[in-house]
């Protein structure tokens, strides 16, 4: 493991691995680096891949208040430790993250995108304010299982599961993790695609589904595919959100190399 410090003097921490042209991965919500660890794996064979904690996960530290921006910063961070320039592979809410990051200018060589959970239905955004109000109350009131389970409810696992996960052993990382919920709440803003944010987008960018995810991830890639300057789209055939990382490295090796 190895650190870097972000603008405001916060400690990131990542993982390098491999030899070749550099890819950073983003992880998304109630996640830290550890989730891409077996694609880091796959992806070091051809690449010098970046894999880190975003702030308030894992390893890294964290400084309130916090901000989209101390986000962009942190990876800013990672890319000087890259070189100053790599190819980023963004996770469902963290994908978003590296589309914030890439509007803001970062010198993002290629960007390749897994299921952005944005959406397409008129009652989006209300359904967005109302889950991002209650886990603000929940995460003030400390009730960090309470705002995890609220966060699972609305990506839509079922009762039995969230009731297993629960009674599971890594149920305290999970906890643990619950504050950065807000963090990528505040990433989704109202859960549209910002159309005004991703028209400056200018990297190379392959927006990626799976065929089994649902009719919201092939939604959202198609409007999200439709409002980028320079878009690919790919549909994984037998995927669902959470991928199988030895279906997506292929993609990702292909993509990055082209």
């Amino acid at each position: 493991m190895d650190t870097v410090d972000s603008s405001d003097g916060t400690t990131i921490a990542f993982d390098r691995l491999g030899a070749g042209p550099p890819v950073i991965l983003v992880s998304g919500a109630s996640t830290a680096r550890a989730v891409h660890a077996p694609l880091a794996a796959l992806l070091a064979t051809d690449f010098t891949v970046f894999n880190y904690d975003r702030r308030g996960r894992g390893d890294s530290g964290d400084t309130p208040p916090y901000r989209i921006q101390r986000e962009v910063e942190d990876l800013q961070a990672v890319l000087t430790e890259a070189g100053g320039a790599a190819s980023v592979f963004g996770n469902s809410s963290g994908a978003v993250l590296a589309l914030h990051a890439a509007a803001a200018g970062l010198p993002l060589t290629r960007l390749a995108l897994w299921e952005p959970p944005f959406m397409v239905d008129p009652d989006a955004a209300r359904r967005q304010q109302a889950y991002a109000t209650q886990l603000t109350e929940l995460l003030d009131a400390g009730r960090h299982g309470d705002a995890m389970v609220l966060f699972m409810r609305n990506i839509g696992l079922p009762e039995p599961m969230i009731a297993g996960l629960r009674n599971a052993p890594m149920w305290p990382g999970m906890e643990a993790l619950a504050p950065t919920l807000a963090y990528d709440a505040a990433v989704m803003g109202d859960s549209l695609v910002p159309s005004g944010l991703v028209t400056s987008v200018t990297a190379p960018t392959l927006v990626l589904d799976g065929s089994d995810t649902g009719a919201w991830a092939a939604s959202a890639a198609q409007a999200l595919t439709a409002a980028l300057p320079n878009p690919r789209r790919r549909t994984l055939d037998g995927q669902s959100h959470n991928v199988d990382w030895d279906v997506l490295a292929p993609a990702l090796r292909e993509f990055f190399t082209g």
